[in-house]
């Protein structure tokens, strides 16, 4: 169901589970808590999530249902497995991007919210389902969709289950860019092309702005030794070699 690979600095997860639309089981959100933590222990610069077979994530597997209504420990191991899957994604040092390029409902929102950006294909479509089915959504999800689409937004897509296409979720802000593969691929580039240390401290600063915090020490301290890096210093002489020297005469 997660299958992990790398194409030199940028790790694919890609949810393989097409004859259910990648809906995640129990076993899948822990496998997918392992598989993060993998990515932050590699050389990954960038990590791309993705579902197969025209679909990004149907949500949580419905089939397991029945045995959450039997028992209150298959309920916590469940709410507990999804958090973690989903955390671990979210506390990744490297940038994210989920790439969905179809259907993507109720936990498989929360998934992609938790990726740093969301491209969606033209005929992706989203919705939110849990009050359709009586039951909830996770606290920390539901926050995340308020910063994203602002609490009314929020409300319309929680309170009715209604889906909506790609072009309103980018209306909206639920994504960032609503484009073809090829676009996906060139704002991967985009991030290829940037300092892995620098975007580990930028996105911390995100993570920090996104809860208040307007100075840290911790950031002055990682903003101190970048620009003492081996690596600016690196960017810094590529820079001055590949400039033309400057003309002499008239």
């Amino acid at each position: 169901m997660i299958q992990l690979s790398s194409d030199g600095a940028v790790a694919h997860l890609v949810l393989d589970r097409p004859q259910v639309r990648n809906a995640l089981a129990v076993e899948h959100w822990q496998v997918l808590a392992g598989a993060a933590a993998k990515v932050a222990a590699s050389d990954a610069h960038l990590l791309v999530l993705s579902g197969a077979g025209g679909a990004f994530c149907a949500g949580a597997d419905l089939s397991e249902f029945p045995e959450f209504q039997a028992s209150e420990a298959a309920r916590l191991r469940f709410r507990t497995a999804m958090r973690a899957g989903i955390e671990a994604l979210a506390a990744l040092p490297v940038a994210t991007i989920a790439w969905i390029d179809g259907p993507c409902f109720g936990a498989g929102v929360a998934l992609a919210m938790a990726a740093d950006m969301r491209v969606a294909a033209p005929e992706a479509t989203f919705a939110i389902t849990p009050a359709k089915m009586g039951i909830g959504y996770p606290q920390e999800d539901v926050a995340r969709l308020v910063d994203l689409v602002g609490p009314g937004w929020a409300g319309c897509l929680l309170f009715t289950g209604n889906a909506v296409t790609a072009e309103t979720a980018e209306r909206i802000g639920l994504v960032e860019a609503v484009t073809d593969q090829d676009g996906c691929e060139a704002l991967v580039q985009a991030v290829l092309a940037c300092d892995r240390g620098s975007i580990a401290m930028l996105k911390r600063g995100i993570a920090l702005g996104a809860r208040g915090v307007a100075s840290d020490e911790e950031q002055d301290r990682r903003f101190d030794a970048l620009l003492g890096s081996p690596a600016l210093a690196e960017r810094l002489s590529r820079r001055r070699t590949s400039r033309p020297l400057p003309r002499s005469g008239p």
